[in-house]
Parts: structure tokens; C-alpha cells; sequence
């Protein structure tokens, strides 16, 4: 079975992000200027987290038409794309038991829980010739307040609330959300393994 090129959102379409709120604004405002000077995409993505932590939790940072969730799958609203494309934001909107698909991104990203707990899986790909399969290599419990910064290669990955409220993260991507509509770069469509195979010789 081969992985399969993601080529549509897997979260629910939302309208264009709105005009920013003031609590917003200024979380953009720092993101932006940090941004600026730095070039490397893991420096981009740690001082992005630094950057979006304390505003985790912030009464005011969402709308209250930015925390809607959607019944069938997690929801993504577009809160802010740069005019220049280097940087979107967007918070995902998780009802229980919503989960992602396992996947990469096209981008460093940054993730940080705003409201509810998120669970993680991380997965390494093992390349056997013909039959390539998944290995868990981690899994995490993120409260409200937990950031994570993630960069190619080596970020695949599942998250899922696993309850028993709605769940709120903010993520910040080096890529225009715009124009792909998703951070998705592939989706594994693949075997999971306890452990990985010792080679056949």
C-alpha cells in the first residue's frame, strides 16, 4: 500500500479569516517580528512557539465564532495568512473523539492547545522496498497551555480529544494557508507496527 498525496483540507472548510481582534492582532504582531530575523526553519519554529505561548488561554484571543466546532470532523478556521505567504494562522476546533488523519506538513508548525487537551502519536516510517509501514515512536498527553514546534522531516503524526470537552488549538505554519487550504502535506494511509521489522537478509 503506498502513502497518498493529501490534496484537499481534511478539516471542515471555513469562510476567510475575519478582521483580527485586538488580542490577536497583537499575538500577529509578535509573530511577525520574530519571524523577520530568523531564516532557519527550526529557529523559525522555536521562537514562533515562544512567541504564541502566552497567549494560550486568552479569553479574548478567539471570537466566539472562531471556537465553533463542526459535528462531523474537526474544524479549521483561518485567523491570519501575512500578505507576503511566509506564515498563516489558524485555530483548530476539536469535539470529542475528532482526530486527525496520521500525517506531515509542508512546513515547520507550530502547535499550541488553547482550551482542553490534545493526544499526540508519533510515528517513524520504516522504507522496506514495495511495503513501507508506520512504528509509533511517542505519544503525548497536552494540556491547555502546551506548546510544540514540529519541522520536516520527521513530524508525522496523529492528534485526537480524546475528551471530554471541546478542545481548541492554535497552529502556526511557515507555508499560505490560502492558497493550499491545508498544512497537510501527505496522508499515511499505511500499516501501524508495534516495532519495527528487523531486516531480511
Amino acid at each position: 500500500m503506498q502513502t497518498q498525496l493529501q490534496v484537499t483540507p481534511t478539516a471542515a472548510p471555513t469562510p476567510q479569516a475575519p478582521t483580527l481582534n485586538p488580542v490577536l492582532r497583537e499575538l500577529v504582531r509578535s509573530l511577525t517580528a520574530v519571524l523577520a530575523a530568523e531564516t532557519d526553519p527550526e529557529r523559525r519554529a522555536s521562537e514562533a512557539a515562544r512567541a504564541l505561548q502566552p497567549f494560550l488561554g486568552h479569553p479574548r484571543l478567539l471570537d466566539p465564532s472562531q471556537c465553533e466546532p463542526d459535528p462531523t470532523r474537526y474544524r479549521q478556521h483561518p485567523l491570519y495568512t501575512a500578505g507576503d505567504g511566509s506564515f498563516s494562522v489558524v485555530a483548530l476546533v476539536w469535539m470529542p473523539g475528532q482526530a486527525t488523519p496520521i500525517h506531515d506538513h509542508v512546513s515547520w508548525c507550530v502547535v499550541g492547545v488553547h482550551q482542553g487537551v490534545e493526544e499526540e502519536i508519533q510515528y517513524d516510517l520504516v522504507q522496506r522496498p514495495g511495503d513501507p509501514y508506520l512504528v509509533p515512536i511517542g505519544a503525548c498527553t497536552n494540556p491547555a497551555g502546551t506548546v510544540a514546534a514540529l519541522t520536516p522531516p520527521g513530524d508525522i503524526h496523529l492528534v485526537t480529544n480524546p475528551g471530554p470537552g471541546i478542545a481548541i488549538s492554535i497552529h502556526v505554519y511557515g507555508a499560505d494557508i490560502r492558497e493550499r487550504g491545508t498544512s497537510i502535506r501527505r496522508r499515511y494511509d499505511l500499516e501501524v507496527k508495534a516495532v519495527a521489522e528487523a531486516p531480511v537478509h
